[in-house]
């Protein structure tokens, strides 16, 4: 792919422009110049949600989970070696239902941790229950291919 990908900050939610080539070169955003991928989920409210879902051109892969969820306290290390592994090839992310009730109506997320993948702004794939970081990048990946 020749075309400029447009990533959004995870820090400020400046979209950026970066050729795909330069993707696994550590990449900085062009405004708040902190690091577009940071190897860790990004925390997403109602309103950074809809932008990182509207205006990424890479997949992103969203936790749905909440902080009284026994299952989601034990997925979330696996969680985060999954997101070392899967970015810079998508956006990995959590939703704290409790915080975001809205989010997960919207989504009819009935069950957490439910890990939801997005493509091109709509969802393509959904998994509940936990699962170890090996099964979360196979689920993703097989996913995606």
């Amino acid at each position: 792919m020749t075309d400029p990908l447009h990533l959004v900050c995870p820090h400020c939610q400046a979209i950026n422009r970066l050729p795909a080539r330069r993707l696994d070169e550590q990449p900085n955003c062009g405004q708040c110049h902190r690091a577009l991928f940071a190897g860790h989920p990004v925390e997403l409210t109602a309103a950074t949600f809809s932008r990182q879902l509207a205006r990424n051109d890479i997949p992103l892969l969203v936790d749905f989970w909440a902080p009284w969820c026994g299952p989601c306290k034990m997925m979330a290390p696996a969680y985060a070696q999954a997101a070392a592994q899967l970015e810079p090839q998508l956006r990995v992310a959590k939703v704290d239902t409790e915080a975001e009730p809205d989010l997960g109506a919207q989504y009819n997320i009935r069950s957490i941790p439910t890990l939801a993948l997005f493509r091109d702004g709509r969802e393509i794939a959904r998994q509940s229950g936990a699962m170890g970081a090996a099964d979360i990048v196979r689920w993703v990946r097989s996913n995606l291919a």
